[in-house]
This record gives C-alpha cells, sequence and structure tokens, in this order.
C-alpha cells in the first residue's frame, strides 16, 4: 500500500466524517423533540399521540445507522494505521481523524444519555400530571440552544484543525521541494566543472587510442611476418 491508497482512505474516512457530522444533527434534533409532543395542550389524547413513536422509530434507526458509521470509520482509520507514514505530518493527520472519530462517539453516547434522561423525566412528570407545558420551559429549549451552539463551535473547531493539516502538509512538501532543488544544484554544479575538465580528459583518451592504435599495427605486422617465416619454412 502506497500514497494513492492513502489518499483514498484519507477521502473515504473525510466523507464518513461529513456524514456522521449530519447524521449526528439530525439524531440530535430527533432526540430532543421526540417527546414534545407526547399529549394534546388539554392534557387528553389525541392524533399526535403516534407521533412519539415515529420519532421514537426514527431515533432508532438513525442510532443504528450512526454505530454502523462509526464502526466503518474506525476499521478505516485502522487501514490508514497499517500503512507505513511518510512524516510527522502523516501521523498527525491520523491522530487527528482518531481525535475526530472519538469526539463523535462521545456526542453520539451524550445525545443517547440526554434522550434517555428525556423519556425518564416525561414518564415522571406524565405521572405526576403535569402537563406538557412544563416540558418546554425556557430552561429546556435555552439548553437546547446552547448544546446546538457548543456543537456549531465543535464544528468550526473541527475544520480549523483540518486546515491546520493541510497547512502542515503544504509546509513538509515545500521542504521536501527545497531539498530535492538543492541537490540538483550540486548535480548541476558538479556537472558544469565535469564540462570543464573534459577537454583535458577528451585529450588524454585520444592520445590513449593512439597509443593502442599503434601498438595493434606492430603486433599484427609482427604476426603477420612470424606467419611468413613459418609459412615458408614449411614449404621448404
Amino acid at each position: 500500500m502506497g500514497t494513492s491508497d492513502w489518499d483514498i482512505l484519507r477521502k473515504q474516512a473525510r466523507h464518513l466524517e461529513n456524514e456522521i457530522d449530519l447524521k449526528l444533527i439530525a439524531y440530535n434534533k430527533v432526540g430532543a423533540g421526540s417527546s414534545s409532543l407526547s399529549s394534546s395542550p388539554s392534557g387528553g389524547s389525541s392524533p399526535l399521540d403516534t407521533a412519539p413513536l415515529l420519532g421514537d422509530h426514527v431515533f432508532e434507526t438513525l442510532s443504528l445507522e450512526i454505530e454502523q458509521m462509526l464502526d466503518k470509520l474506525s476499521n478505516i482509520n485502522e487501514k490508514m494505521s497499517e500503512i507505513p507514514g511518510t512524516g510527522a505530518a502523516v501521523m498527525h493527520v491520523l491522530q487527528r481523524h482518531r481525535e475526530i472519530l472519538h469526539g463523535y462517539r462521545q456526542e453520539y453516547l451524550k445525545i443517547q444519555a440526554n434522550h434517555t434522561t428525556r423519556l425518564e423525566r416525561e414518564e415522571l412528570l406524565r405521572g405526576s400530571g403535569l402537563g406538557p407545558s412544563s416540558m418546554s420551559s425556557p430552561s429546556t429549549s435555552g439548553l437546547s440552544r446552547r448544546d446546538m451552539y457548543l456543537k456549531e463551535n465543535t464544528h468550526l473547531n473541527n475544520s480549523s484543525s483540518m486546515v491546520n493539516d493541510q497547512i502542515s502538509i503544504a509546509m513538509e512538501t515545500k521542504e521536501h521541494l527545497n531539498s530535492q532543488r538543492q541537490h540538483m544544484k550540486r548535480f548541476q554544479t558538479r556537472m558544469h566543472d565535469i564540462s570543464h575538465r573534459f577537454p583535458m580528459i577528451s585529450s588524454l583518451i585520444q592520445r590513449i587510442n593512439i597509443r593502442k592504435r599503434r601498438e595493434s599495427l606492430i603486433l599484427g605486422g609482427v604476426i603477420a611476418v612470424c606467419t611468413i617465416l613459418l609459412f615458408l619454412y614449411a614449404v621448404h
């Protein structure tokens, strides 16, 4: 597995993180509003009594989908960790993906706990004879808005962290390019030096070739004379 596999897995992780983010927003809204229509304003039953059942069904469906997506994201992070790293920036990015996964798990468990607490409080209020108006008090709605503001702040922090990761990778790439540039400069300097010394080397090689050719001619002449003498000796 190489760089292309790392890029593919990272794109999958980002896409899955965005989907989980959207799912958690819907999950939080369904969990916060599933019990708001538990009864009619007059205290009696109404056709809207079926709304909590539908909300609970959607809540359970989203819960199952988010669990599956979290497990898939965890598997992708494990595959990314198995790829040999190429630098500190890659390890930093991988650690950031793990932190995002941990944050999503914590938020998922928090929404589940809030939903369970809300249902238990609704049962207590219904058992004590209190109406649904107590469920829509300013303090409850204010708490929900505060949670939404905190969630938006978390999203902004995550986006800022991802930008910092990109900047770190760009800086490391720049350092690699500068290092390659220095190597190329040194190589060009060596080639320049060799080109200046080349005429001297060419002259030396030419003299060596002339001497080798002369020695070859001498050796060929000696062999020819010896061959002729041997032939004459054989004939006589």
